[in-house]
Formats: C-alpha cells, sequence, structure tokens
C-alpha cells in the first residue's frame, strides 16, 4: 500500500488502450521500469492506483546521472494540462538549474469538465480518499523510483491546483516539507460546488489554525477570479511559531509592485511568505508566454518559489 493506493505506473497512449475491471483497474498495468523516465523525458504517463488514475508528466534534470535533489509536484489550473503548465511556469529550467524533479499529475476530464482539481469537495479534502489519495501515491512512487531525499519534497500550484497544494500539506504533511499557493484557497474553503464559487468570491470558509506547514503564497490585487482575501487567509491560518521574526518589503519590478512579508523561525529559517502583487491578474507571476494565464512582467513566482522550498536561513537576516 502507498498513501492508500495499491500503487502502478505504465504508459498508455490513450483510455482507449487500457481494459479496466470492476473497480477501475486495467487488467493489464505493465509497471514503469525504474529509471525508464529518464531514457524518455517529458512523455505523458498514467499511474494507477486502489483511488483511481491520472496522467502525469515527470522532468528531471538535464545531465544529472546521480538522484535528484528534490521533488517539486506541480499542480496546474483549471484549463491547463502539465505540458502547458510547465512551459507556462518555467519551472523545468530552474529543475535543469539547481537538479530537482518536478512531477506534473494531470486532472482527468472525466473527473471534472474542466480539468480543475476538487479541492472544494469533501471527498477530496482528506488522505488515504480521491485526488489526495492518487496524488501522494504517485508522489511516493516517484520519489522510490528515482532514490529523492523524502525531505525535499514539496507541492505547489495555481488556482485550482493551488487550492489542493494546500489540501496535500494539510491531509499529507508527513509527505510534502512545504506549500506554494499562487491565487489559491485556504483547506476547506468549501464542501461543494456552490460553496467553491462563493469562496473564490471572498467567502471562503475558513477552519483555522490549519497544521503548521512552510508556505509560500502568491495572489494578485487585480484577480477577478480568485479573491485576494484567500491568501489572506491560508497564512492566517498559519500559526506563528514562537520567537518568530518579521520583516516586510516592497519590491518595484517591471510593471508590478510587490509587497513581500516574511516570517522566519528562531533558526531564521522562512516558515511564512506573502507575495502580495499590485495589479497582477489571475496569472502566474513572472512566467513566460509561452503558457496560459502567465504575466511575465511580475516577479518571478517559480525563482521565490525554490529558494522558499530548498534554501535554509534567509541571507537577508545574516
Amino acid at each position: 500500500m502507498v498513501g492508500g493506493c495499491n500503487a502502478h505506473l505504465h504508459k498508455a497512449n490513450s483510455m482507449s488502450d487500457m481494459k479496466f475491471g470492476k473497480v477501475g483497474q486495467p487488467f493489464f498495468k505493465p509497471r514503469l521500469r525504474k529509471g525508464i523516465a529518464r531514457l524518455f523525458p517529458g512523455r505523458r504517463r498514467r499511474f494507477t492506483c486502489m483511488a483511481g488514475t491520472r496522467g502525469y508528466v515527470l522532468h528531471l534534470p538535464a545531465g544529472r546521472m546521480q538522484a535528484p535533489t528534490g521533488l517539486i509536484v506541480m499542480l496546474h489550473g483549471c484549463g491547463q494540462s502539465p505540458e502547458d503548465f510547465a512551459k507556462g511556469t518555467g519551472m523545468n529550467g530552474l529543475a535543469d538549474s539547481h537538479g530537482f524533479a518536478v512531477l506534473y499529475p494531470a486532472q482527468s476530464r472525466r473527473a471534472n469538465i474542466q480539468g480543475c482539481w476538487r479541492w472544494y469537495d469533501e471527498k477530496h479534502q482528506q488522505a488515504d480518499s480521491g485526488e489526495p489519495a492518487i496524488i501522494a501515491a504517485m508522489t511516493r512512487q516517484i520519489i522510490t523510483d528515482h532514490a529523492i531525499p523524502p525531505s525535499h519534497v514539496f507541492v505547489a500550484g495555481l488556482s485550482a491546483g493551488a487550492a489542493m497544494s494546500v489540501v496535500m500539506g494539510q491531509t499529507y504533511g508527513d509527505l510534502f516539507a512545504a506549500v506554494g499557493a499562487h491565487a489559491g484557497l485556504p483547506f476547506k474553503a468549501a464542501q461543494d460546488a456552490s460553496g467553491a464559487f462563493a469562496a473564490m468570491g471572498g467567502a471562503a470558509q475558513v477552519h483555522g489554525p490549519d497544521r503548521p506547514k512552510r508556505t509560500i503564497t502568491f495572489h494578485g490585487t487585480a484577480d477577478k477570479t480568485v479573491h485576494l482575501s484567500n491568501s489572506v487567509a491560508i497564512a492566517r491560518a498559519q500559526v506563528q511559531p514562537d520567537g518568530a521574526h518579521r520583516i516586510s518589503e516592497v519590491i518595484d519590478i517591471a510593471r508590478h509592485t510587490a509587497k513581500r512579508d516574511v516570517s522566519f523561525d528562531a533558526d531564521r529559517r522562512p516558515v511564512l511568505e506573502n507575495w502580495t502583487v499590485a495589479g497582477l491578474g489571475h496569472t502566474w507571476s513572472g512566467g513566460t508566454p509561452d503558457g496560459s494565464y502567465t504575466d511575465a512582467d511580475g516577479p518571478d513566482a517559480s525563482a521565490a518559489i525554490v529558494r522558499f522550498f530548498f534554501d535554509g536561513p534567509d541571507p537577508s537576516l545574516r
């Protein structure tokens, strides 16, 4: 059992390539051989466990023969794909530079017609159930297959993917060391689809304080899809550590001015970082126009998230 799932990694070009049994499991489940992803990087694959099946793309750092330094699980937003999200965030380039792997799970259009992760459904807000169980089991399988340090595994996302990242941090806190939420929503902000729209508009249900989890958020003041108050709620749900040191700074970048608030623990390690970007809409800050929902003129969210995930004490405090 892996994360509540019997895990199987396999390749398939489409759902028509597979035959399923009564419980939705393929009769033929060839296991992905260790190292095969290194031979064919970026190819869409499928992962099956008792909780369901999802596609994914795995990026391994180019030119690196030893084990990756860590793993970032990137959850796309509604209407996006792993390939689109990878292009827009530029995360693969950072992975190549720093030696970590990136896993891009794909939401099924059968599960949600718009390709949204179901962060708003109570069945997908708990461990060993639904989409959290699939993502966790998939992550653990990749960790095992590629000898990734378990202490350097993180999750981040945009919009619905950001909301699901927060869910993963709360339901699988033993698996994910930190969370990155760009235009996300707090844990259990809604319990059904109608509640999801209310939460996105600024009327999220808040069930804090959450379990302590290192978290970085990004949100634009001009976001008309997910209200800025949701990122504020994510931060407020995190309990501040004893002896925390806090800094606040304003950063001018291109067309946008950003406010960065950081809380550090007694060892000067950032435990909570919030970016509020003036004039940014419902887009990935600092992303590339090669992908959807990006704004190249904002501060580089991908670089900030990688630095927050992997770095120790903040150099500005030394």
